[in-house]
């Protein structure tokens, strides 16, 4: 087998000016240097990076980025600088914050017959957005599908995100996730939530497999993990991800309690508690009682109809027929009533944080 590297080719017009800022102020290693009379060339490497430096190559400056734990444990503090052959140095954290931007608050309603447009995306699954505002870029609501089963064309990776929920809609779906375990088949019904950088993989779905994803904030990054392989040996169900716990929630062990609602039913997937706050996820259903108006004080609450129907009723906004298919959101203190709710009527409902108040009107 041959072997191959690769390198960056950077231009100069001193190179003795070059060679001290590249190793003593950042910290790299000189690897090749010629002629030895009057070098015109030198190859340095660190940060695994390569970077040939040589007079008068026909290239621009160029931008190198340096990411670490610390910054300024490398060029004396330094984070932005200039090398003498004008290269431009940033050094930056190697896993920038997740930064969630302000909820833009508003009354969502997203229905199946809106005809939105399924776009290809990620490792060849279909996406229909759920919530196109994203509420300023808070959340994103997903409607996920992927119309053949079989072996899904993912690879081990990882999502910096505040939150993330998928909710198994049709189908099933085999998973594999680091420290718990072999893999494992999500069936209708369950749900997982994905803790932030917990390496994972979709392996194999069955035919018209259909999921809810909820990602928070909405833009977060998707780094592909080359050197972890799934599943890992230990199984470490209590090990925490930013302070989140994996969850995989299973419907048929499910217990069934009076709803913040009068009138429905719930069931707790305990992700409140296991996400220390973060966000609840309930599965909802018709109870005893009447439904009456009321409201809450949460900062992002989604709902999806995933059975049955009802009408949504809103305060100073025309009342909305809802089945299968369809998504809402319900801005804080907006005052709403799910009237008409069919016997079968099941709804998918997620929380921003997960502890809130229901006022009953």
């Amino acid at each position: 087998m041959q072997n191959i590297r690769a390198e960056v080719l950077l231009s100069t017009k001193e190179l003795r000016d070059d060679i001290p800022f590249f190793t003593k102020v950042l910290g790299m290693r000189m690897d090749e240097i010629f002629p030895a009379d009057d070098p015109k060339v030198a190859v340095f490497s660190g940060f695994g990076l390569r970077v040939r430096i040589q007079n008068g190559a026909d290239v621009g400056p160029g931008v190198l980025r340096i990411m670490c734990d610390d910054p300024i444990l490398i060029a004396g503090g330094e984070t932005s600088l200039l090398a003498p052959n004008g290269t431009r140095i940033e050094i930056l954290p190697l896993a920038a914050p997740v930064v969630m931007p302000p909820t833009s608050h508003e009354f969502v309603v997203r229905k199946m017959t809106d005809q939105a447009s399924w776009v290809i995306g990620r490792a060849g699954m279909h996406y229909r957005d759920l919530v196109p505002s994203r509420l300023g870029g808070s959340i994103i609501a997903s409607h996920i599908r992927i119309p053949d089963g079989g072996p899904v064309p993912d690879m081990v990776h990882f999502h910096s995100v505040g939150f993330q929920l998928i909710y198994c809609y049709r189908g099933w779906v085999d998973l594999v996730y680091e420290d718990q375990g072999p893999p494992f088949r999500l069936h209708a019904g369950n749900c997982v939530i994905q803790p932030p950088e917990i390496r994972h993989r979709v392996l194999f779905a069955s035919d018209n497999i259909e999921v809810i994803e909820i990602g928070v904030p909405a833009e977060h990054v998707t780094t592909i993990d080359h050197d972890l392989e799934l599943p890992t040996p230990n199984f470490l169900p209590e090990r925490e991800f930013s302070r989140q716990k994996f969850v995989h929630s299973k419907a048929l062990d499910a217990d069934w309690a009076q709803s913040r609602l009068p009138g429905f039913i719930s069931r707790d997937t305990t992700i409140c508690e296991n996400t220390q706050g973060v966000a609840s996820v309930h599965v909802i259903k018709r109870g005893k009682g009447i439904p009456v108006w009321a409201s809450h004080t949460s900062d992002i609450h989604f709902s999806f109809v995933l059975e049955g129907s009802l009408t949504l009723e809103g305060e100073n906004q025309p009342a909305q027929e809802l089945k299968s298919g369809d998504a809402f959101v319900i801005p804080p203190q907006m005052k709403v009533r799910y009237a008409n709710p069919s016997n079968d009527i099941e709804l998918l409902e997620v929380s921003l944080p997960g502890d809130f108040k229901t006022q009953v009107n």
